[in-house]
């Protein structure tokens, strides 16, 4: 943007020299400052150790070289009005601590600089000439930097969609995070005091857990937690809503779903972790217990439905683990171990 809009600057800077006759000198401070000066300042930002701080010290500079040609430009109002605004919104725009005083002191200095070398005139007419050698910049140089915000605006949104995803999606597992699903779950039970649309929890736990990462490490655990949660996405419908709620223990939304149903799921569920099998260990079972919950009318919240999954779940670990319980029917488990 700085090779751009000083190349584009040139020519309406070197417009306005050409009417008034500009010396020498004038000249070679134009083609110095518009035509080989940002090139230098790419190099300087380049080969710094500390890129920061030179491409700082580089946009300070540029302020200094525009209020040094308004002077020397006779105040020539359409491009020195142009110029100047451009590069404040340029500026504005990069956000950088402290660059707005800089910009504004460098600017003065400039005017005071270009005053000095060729004392201060006033000729602020804009000729025809003037006029369409400011058109380049007005145009190209806004257009070009339309584009380049529009293309920043596009990745910022990429990016905090990107983290809108890690931060309602677990890490380890893939399945929403806690927040996430308790959104969901607050919405079925909107929907069921207001419509009486049914709707089941599943609470799972992974059984003897704390026994597998202790026998055989935290990295086999994490294995272990990363298939349960493949089997349970390869389970459920796309309107469920799979979560971790913490350790080996998972909650599973099943909107717009009945008791029966939800019971079937579970033991799908259930089923197939149970022939869930780690390339490395083979031989090692997983099995997992689930309790079922379905909405009821005295579910005043959250809680009040998560409370009657857990204590589903817990009758499962009660009487042996490797089984679906639900407090609307009764206890189905396998030949599980003993607890």
């Amino acid at each position: 943007m700085r090779v751009l809009g000083m190349g584009l600057g040139g020519l309406a800077v070197g417009a306005v020299l050409w009417e008034v006759r500009a010396p020498p000198i004038d000249w070679i401070l134009l083609v110095f400052v518009c035509y080989l000066w940002p090139h230098l300042a790419c190099l300087l930002s380049k080969f710094s150790s500390n890129r920061h701080r030179t491409e700082l010290f580089s946009m300070v500079l540029d302020t200094v070289f525009i209020g040094l040609g308004l002077p020397l430009m006779r105040f020539n109002l359409l491009p020195s009005a142009l110029i100047v605004t451009l590069h404040l919104m340029d500026r504005i725009a990069s956000g950088a601590r402290g660059l707005r005083l800089a910009t504004l002191l460098a600017l003065c200095a400039g005017i005071l600089g270009g005053g000095w070398l060729g004392g201060y005139h006033w000729a602020p007419e804009s000729s025809m000439r003037v006029i369409l050698a400011c058109l380049p910049l007005l145009i190209v140089h806004t257009l070009v930097l339309s584009l380049t915000s529009r293309g920043l605006i596009e990745k910022t949104a990429r990016q905090n969609e990107k983290l809108h995803a890690m931060l309602r999606v677990d890490a380890l597992t893939g399945l929403y995070c806690r927040p996430f699903w308790q959104e969901q779950a607050a919405v079925s039970l909107r929907k069921f005091f207001q419509s009486g649309t049914p709707s089941c929890m599943l609470m799972l736990d992974i059984d003897h857990f704390k026994q597998i990462n202790d026998t055989y490490g935290h990295d086999v655990g994490d294995t272990v937690l990363r298939g349960l949660a493949h089997v349970i996405r390869g389970s459920i419908r796309a309107t469920d809503c799979a979560g971790r709620f913490g350790g080996d223990e998972f909650i599973i939304l099943l909107p717009d779903t009945c008791l029966e149903d939800a019971l079937v799921m579970a033991e799908r569920i259930r089923k197939r972790v149970a022939t869930l099998r780690l390339r490395k260990l083979p031989d090692l079972q997983i099995t997992c217990s689930v309790g079922v919950a379905c909405i009821e009318k005295h579910h005043d919240d959250l809680g009040e439905w998560m409370k009657e999954a857990d204590t589903a779940l817990y009758q499962v670990k009660k009487a042996g683990r490797d089984g679906v319980a639900s407090a609307h029917v009764p206890l189905a488990t396998t030949d599980a171990a003993e607890s």
